[in-house]
This record gives structure tokens, C-alpha cells and sequence, in this order.
């Protein structure tokens, strides 16, 4: 059975894999891929775990977003993005809850301009459109960093 979604022409592709579970390295497939030390956050063991990957993909997607936001109107890239992930049990298991947040500094172009950029690039970033209509994931732009 094919669980493919449709999808329309990609610009990128790439194949992330995982052959070890939880420890040993995850990689991206292909000629000079990048290789990842992995470990479970509650082991005394070097390496990243999902945890701090997904905030990763997320806060890098959402202020490269910004960025782009910033540049066609004009302004200096300024923007700044932070994800605090956190992991908790619910009936099935664990579920992870994100808590993205952004500042744009408002000194040059005010507050009410500020917030429209942010709300844009929370429509536009592939990856907080993919985790952000889940309740455990909000975002907030706050005036200081």
C-alpha cells in the first residue's frame, strides 16, 4: 500500500535516516552528508536527541523566514528565534510541547510592523506551518531578548 501524500514538484529533497534508534547516529543520505551523534535526553551520553533537532529545524526555518521578511522591506536582518521544547507523558507515552519565541527589534520600524512581519512568517515557514496548528506549539513575539 503507497502512503505517499500527493504533493506538487519539489524544489529540495532530501533523505534523513536513522538505522540505530535512540543511540548511536542519525544522517542525511547522499555525498557529504551531515552525521549526528544520537542519545536519549535522559542518558549520561553524548549526542543530540529529537528534542533538540526538532527546535532546532524549527527556530532555524522560522528566523531564516524572518530574515527574508526583513530583507524585502527593507531592513537589516535584526530578527532572533528561540524554541524551548519540552518532553512529557501523556496516555500513549511522551508528546513534546514547543514554545517558540521571536523578537524583532522595534527601534526602527515600531511595534505595529513588527507584529505583522511575525504573524507572515508564521504563515510562511514550512515548519511552523507543518507543527503550528498543533495545541502543544505556540509562538509569541516578545520586545526584548
Amino acid at each position: 500500500m503507497d502512503n505517499k501524500i500527493a504533493r506538487p514538484e519539489a524544489t529540495y529533497h532530501t533523505v534523513a535516516v536513522n538505522e540505530d534508534g535512540l543511540f548511536g547516529q542519525s544522517y542525511i543520505d547522499g555525498r557529504n552528508g551531515l552525521k549526528v551523534a544520537v542519545a536519549s535526553p535522559q542518558a549520561d551520553e553524548t549526542g543530540s536527541n529529537p528534542e533538540q533537532l526538532i527546535g532546532l529545524a524549527l527556530v532555524t526555518c522560522f528566523n531564516a523566514t524572518l530574515e527574508a521578511i526583513e530583507k524585502r522591506n527593507g531592513y537589516e536582518h535584526r530578527s532572533k528565534a528561540r524554541a524551548d521544547v519540552y518532553q512529557a507523558p501523556d496516555t500513549r507515552g511522551l508528546q513534546f510541547f514547543i514554545d517558540v519565541t521571536a523578537y524583532i527589534p522595534t527601534d526602527i520600524i515600531g511595534a505595529e510592523k513588527a507584529q505583522a512581519m511575525f504573524e507572515l512568517a508564521e504563515s510562511r515557514c514550512p515548519v511552523a506551518k507543518l507543527l503550528g496548528s498543533s495545541e502543544n506549539v505556540t509562538f509569541t513575539l516578545v520586545d526584548e531578548w
